[in-house]
């Protein structure tokens, strides 16, 4: 079965024939966890897809929040955006250094500000790399875009809201974290927070919709066998992905976007903040 909404996807094929073309920007959005002792920009500054712009999450947030990587307003990304040389007529293909793990994030951002024209690079640079296609390392300078900005609230969560859900459990919760800290076996990654997970959530752990080999996603039957096999086999159902914080739970509402849900909202904050709160409810 193919894809409902293919056009959250391109493939290397389509990026290599259209990476000339002035209206396709192309984003590295690579991110690393705390403790993994790499660091992206350092990474892009060495190889690249050609042409390609860093869009780093850690500096596209609100600084003024103490949480990882939590959305700016629309200001900012709009200033952010336009100093990377986009503008909105522009297609941006975003790709990352795994595969598809954190790409995501970064085209859910962009919808979550009204922008459309934006989709994944299937399988990311490894793909790239092993059909040998071009990198670079030079750093482009590119003329200042256009971009404007107005924030969809309809695709975010907050703390309050995830915590009405948890009363009205409106929506399922999909966690797409690792089994083991789902389960409050594995220790989070980050420090001061509770283990275990959101009462009434069920586990999506994103490696299961990403094929080992390739690293692209999973054709639309495997996400919906994936889907059932976490629990989820009420695909019209409203939805909210979470994770640890905020990015690996994009992978799974993109993956929810392809096969026909273009609106599963992500809870922003996730578990670097549902954690460390004390008045959020965590069973194990």
């Amino acid at each position: 079965m193919t894809y409902v909404n293919p056009d959250a996807l391109v493939e290397t094929e389509w990026l290599a024939a259209n990476i000339s073309d002035p209206k396709v920007r192309v984003l590295d959005s690579s991110y690393h966890l705390p403790g993994t002792g790499r660091d992206a920009e350092t990474e892009f500054s060495d190889r690249h897809i050609p042409g390609a712009m860093l869009f780093d999450i850690e500096d596209v947030r609100d600084r003024d929040i103490p949480l990882p990587h939590m959305l700016p307003d629309a200001e900012q990304f709009a200033a952010q955006m336009s100093t990377l040389g986009i503008s909105n007529d522009d297609m941006v293909v975003i790709y990352d250094v795994h595969g598809v793990q954190t790409s995501p994030r970064a085209w859910w951002t962009f919808r979550a500000f009204g922008h459309d024209k934006v989709a994944v690079l299937n399988g990311g640079l490894p793909k790239w790399l092993a059909e040998h296609r071009p990198v670079s390392d030079d750093i482009i300078d590119r003329e200042r875009g256009e971009f404007k900005a107005q924030a969809d609230t309809s695709l975010v969560r907050s703390v309050d809201q995830m915590l009405t859900n948890q009363e009205s459990r409106g929506a399922l919760v999909v966690d797409a974290r690792p089994a083991g800290r789902f389960e409050g076996v594995d220790p989070e990654p980050r420090t001061g927070l509770r283990s275990g997970r959101m009462p009434g959530s069920v586990n999506l752990p994103i490696n299961q919709l990403i094929d080992p080999v390739t690293k692209t996603f999973l054709p639309a039957d495997g996400i919906r066998t994936v889907l059932a096999d976490a629990g989820v086999s009420d695909l019209s159902q409203p939805m909210i992905t979470s994770c640890g914080s905020g990015v690996a739970a994009c992978v799974v509402s993109l993956g929810l976007y392809l096969i026909g849900n273009k609106a599963v909202p992500v809870y922003d904050g996730s578990w670097s903040e549902w954690g460390a709160r004390e008045d959020t409810p965590v069973e194990v």
